[in-house]
């Protein structure tokens, strides 16, 4: 089990992720990620990136982003390992539409802090 220090920062991380996106601060996402984290959003017919430095080449070159990014209903399970963050994501649309999803999160306490090792999205769709 983590401690109550540890679920803050892990709420926080979640969050910086969200403003370092909307700043286009590219480099900032090694604060977030591991060097050798993933990420999959072929749910919304992205790649698997694998790395960071892919992770932040596909931000800044191809990626089209919303308006402002949200996170919410943010909740840790670690009952196990790894320590698996969840969230609600909803972003402004350049339409004023709202996309919906969902991340969930593998993350490892590294020496600067805990990292995100691998990141799904999933898009939330009406049945």
């Amino acid at each position: 089990m983590i401690d109550t220090a540890d679920r803050l920062a892990l709420h926080e991380l979640i969050g910086r992720y969200c403003d370092l996106i909307d700043s286009c601060d590219w480099a900032g996402l090694a604060a977030i990620f591991t060097p050798m984290a993933t990420f999959d959003i072929t749910d919304v017919g992205g790649p698997r990136l694998d790395g960071l430095a892919e992770i932040q080449h596909h931000m800044a070159e191809v990626a089209r982003h919303p308006l402002a990014h949200h996170v919410t209903n943010i909740w840790v399970d670690d009952s196990a390992e790894p320590v698996v963050v969840h969230a609600r994501f909803l972003g402004v649309l350049d339409d004023r539409r709202v996309a919906t999803g969902h991340y969930r999160d593998e993350l490892e306490r590294t020496a600067d802090g805990w990292r995100v090792t691998a990141r799904t999205y999933r898009a939330q769709r009406r049945p």
